[in-house]
């Protein structure tokens, strides 16, 4: 089954394939996913592809779904659910049709690309090796996805497809610059090879060679001491990097992504029980073995209170005393705030609130940061014990959106610009830790006396 965009690089690999079929004893088939990204021009690909397999006598199946409404539901970039989506569509037709292979047009350019979004998001070996030839679907182990052109560069498809005549569709979205992605190829790259190193694909495609076959060497040493009961060399003698590996490895057929803090921890702390999602840790012992680690289930807090912020300026909730005000512009109490004082945009909190705890699932923007997240990962990055997120409050606007976290940041959405009319002034005490309410001398403004 071949994936065809419609592009230069998949309908080169079509026309190549397809030629080849016959001597070759393949039988092809035609595979188009639409990420219904670009409206008309998107429902335009899939007809043309459509058009091309029929064509050719191809059978064609085409996939669609909402890739914005899962990267926004899943707190994911465009790029990795449109990812995401597409290779489950593919793995689940080729297994309809129980065809074992997945032809995909990955070339030289993409290698490199990669090679650098991998070093900026800090990957380790393995990661930098980068694509390889033949490997198994991220979407399901009975399918394998082949990529025939990983050595074939951009320029040479497009003139491969300019000599035989091969139409294809280009992607306007492959020059924006919003994605990573399009910025490495249309910024980055260029720059490196303009100043730095004009023949920077075949030097980064020899680095990633090399890289992958050492890490190669290492994923050996891992499988193949943790394949044997009786070891010969000792888990504290093993050389860093394949204790590294043993623990990846171990995360990774647990289900669990394996990132370098994560590995690290287990590594450096045997015996301790560190958190990886709600209810669920892990531990590595003395002798390098991660296992589950049971840890007893809390109960969330179910308390909850509406309020009409013009209707009363202060309430009890929990644990807390909470007050407010409004004042118009910019407030110059913003200067030097005490830290159990916020600051918010008013019209865009709303005069409607909600106080709650927090609950499973509840996602967060904070401010500084360009997307939402799990509030559950927020504290785990922000190191907060699991008891105390359970006392945490949080105020959600009349909608259901968090903008306000005990103790922690604000929302993103709802701090102050220079286009704020009125500012919603917002403070807490924590009765049950006296010793915060002397602290500061509080400001009569939000209507607590010194």
């Amino acid at each position: 089954m071949i994936a065809v965009s419609g592009g230069v690089d998949s309908m080169a690999l079509l026309w190549l394939l397809n030629n080849l079929a016959a001597e070759s004893g393949w039988k092809l088939s035609v595979a188009h996913f639409n990420h219904q990204l670009r409206g008309r021009a998107s429902d335009a690909d899939e007809r043309f592809v459509e058009r091309v397999a029929q064509q050719l006598g191809l059978p064609f199946h085409a996939g669609r779904g909402a890739v914005k409404a899962l990267a926004k539901r899943r707190g994911l970039s465009i790029e990795m659910a449109a990812r995401e989506m597409r290779h489950q569509f593919l793995a689940q037709t080729a297994r309809r049709l129980k065809c074992p292979v997945i032809a995909v047009a990955h070339h030289a350019d993409d290698q490199v690309e990669l090679f650098f979004l991998r070093m900026l998001r800090g990957a380790g070996g393995e990661g930098l090796a980068g694509m390889k030839w033949s490997s198994v679907s991220p979407a399901s182990r009975q399918v394998r996805i082949a990529r025939p052109l990983l050595n074939v560069s951009k320029e040479e498809l497009e003139k491969f497809a300019r000599e035989n005549q091969i139409r294809f569709r280009e992607d306007a979205s492959n020059a924006s610059r919003d994605m990573l992605r399009n910025r490495v190829r249309h910024e980055l790259l260029p720059l490196l090879r303009k100043n730095f190193q004009p023949a920077l694909n075949r030097t980064v495609l020899r680095l990633m060679e090399v890289v992958g076959a050492e890490a190669d060497v290492v994923n050996i040493a891992a499988i193949d001491w943790l394949a044997k009961p009786s070891r010969s060399v000792a888990w504290g003698k093993l050389m860093t990097g394949v204790q590294r590996r043993v623990i990846q490895v171990q995360l990774q057929r647990l289900g669990l992504l394996p990132d370098f803090e994560l590995i690290e921890s287990l590594r450096l702390q045997p015996g301790k029980i560190i958190s990886v999602g709600l209810n669920q840790s892990v531990i590595c012992d003395e002798a390098g073995r991660v296992k589950w680690r049971t840890v007893a289930s809390r109960v969330f807090k179910s308390e909850e209170r509406k309020l009409n912020l013009k209707a009363r300026a202060s309430v009890s909730f929990g644990g807390m005393d909470l007050a407010w005000n409004f004042t118009k512009g910019r407030s110059r109490f913003t200067r030097n705030k005490p830290a159990t004082v916020e600051f918010f945009d008013s019209d865009k909190v709303g005069d409607k609130i909600i106080l709650r705890y927090w609950r499973p699932g509840d996602r967060f923007q904070p401010i500084g940061m360009k997307t939402a997240v799990k509030l559950q990962d927020w504290f785990t990055n922000q190191k907060i014990p699991a008891a105390r997120r359970r006392e945490l409050g949080v105020a959600t606007t009349a909608q259901g959106e968090i903008f306000w976290v005990e103790g922690l940041r604000i929302g993103e959405k709802f701090k102050l610009t220079p286009l704020t009319w009125r500012v919603l002034a917002w403070r807490w005490l924590v009765r049950k830790a006296p010793e915060v309410l002397h602290c500061e001398a509080a400001s009569p403004m939000l209507g607590f006396a010194r």
